[in-house]
């Protein structure tokens, strides 16, 4: 049986790149602080837009989809799921709450694990919430033929509940003893969790609801404000990839996990990116013109009126139209198409 020892990591050298990133995040999370004092009203305008984009982009990369309008409706609880994959959007929406509002009260133990996966799948009528598997499952993946192949084989059902113990047991002394950075251990928590494969469906979207729990509650709290999710589904052939290498002789506990911490943390960077670059947007005491204007600056070829909206939370969309339209008719921009095929393109001017 894989036996886990995150104590040793404070021993493990890291190579510079690994190092960079960490100091990076650092300097990131203490202007993340920052801005939290400074612009809370204009902040919780992204909270509500990141929580869209999170539910849907990981649920997206598991082939669970639905509309654009009834997603939001699903997501405001104004409409109650109609297929499977509502069910498990709405499952997901519920969880994504509880750890949004109740982070610090939620430790990482087994129990809390199975209770989370409970209510990913409490609007479903599959009876596999909060359990652990019974079958032995595989991570397959297919070639260019479209032949299926087993890519890992995961514990075994009788080792899975010791396993997820074990790691929840060596990230809670680790993080008590501090002498590993929380930026090394989420991610390799996060490999091992995956790497068990727990669960007989929602692995996947539990690793990504865990790397969001954990991260906020060691102060990270940049998805709530940029999703994570979405960053995720738009590079996934990368966190396929990184996910692979990292999991070369794991269960003889000879892997090296530095392609998916790498992955993570360039992830992590990439939304404290975005964040500050918003929170630059909105910040200014500006008309609505001005501030559509500045988020155009910043995006590099086409973008539609759903972009803006994103990047202008402070504005409401009749105001964010109404820029758009004066900017066209200034030669600022240029509109492309009608109707929900609309896209506009900087002038070069």
């Amino acid at each position: 049986m894989r036996v886990f020892n995150y104590r040793e990591l404070k021993d493990k050298k890291w190579d510079n790149e690994i190092i960079g990133y960490v100091a990076q995040i650092h300097e990131h999370k203490a202007k993340q602080e920052m801005f939290l004092k400074q612009k809370p009203e204009e902040l919780e305008k992204l909270v509500e837009i990141a929580k869209v984009q999170s539910t849907e982009a990981s649920n997206e990369i598991e082939g669970i989809r639905t509309t654009s309008t009834r997603l939001k409706q699903l997501l405001s609880e104004k409409t109650t799921p109609k297929n499977r994959d509502e069910e498990e959007i709405a499952g997901y929406r519920d969880v994504l709450n509880i750890i949004h509002e109740s982070y610090e009260y939620i430790p990482i133990t087994s129990n809390y694990i199975l209770q989370l996966h409970k209510t990913l799948y409490s609007h479903s009528a599959k009876v596999i919430g909060g359990n652990y598997k019974n079958v032995q499952n595989y991570i397959s993946a297919t070639d260019s033929n479209g032949n299926t192949y087993t890519l890992f084989t995961p514990l075994a059902p009788y080792e899975t509940a010791p396993a997820i113990e074990n790691i929840c047991d060596e990230f809670n002394k680790a993080m008590a003893e501090s002498e590993v950075d929380p930026l090394i251990l989420i991610p390799i928590f996060i490999h091992d969790f995956l790497c068990i494969h727990p669960f007989l469906d929602g692995n996947g979207r539990m690793s990504r609801l865990l790397t969001t729990l954990l991260l906020y509650r060691c102060g990270y709290l940049v998805g709530k404000y940029i999703s994570l999710e979405a960053k995720i589904s738009k590079n996934k052939n990368l966190y396929y990839d990184a996910l692979e290498q990292s999991q070369q002789d794991w269960h003889n506990g000879n892997d090296n996990p530095e392609a998916f911490i790498k992955y993570l943390l360039g992830t992590i960077i990439s939304a404290y990116r975005d964040f500050e670059e918003r929170v630059d947007i909105v910040s200014d005491n500006l008309p609505a013109i001005e501030i559509v204007k500045k988020a155009i600056s910043t995006i590099i070829g086409k973008f539609n009126k759903t972009k803006i909206i994103e990047l202008c939370p402070t504005l409401g969309v009749k105001s964010i139209e109404s820029a758009l339209k004066k900017l066209a008719d200034n030669d600022f921009i240029e509109k492309h198409g009608t109707g929900k095929s609309t896209f506009y393109t900087r002038k070069n001017i």
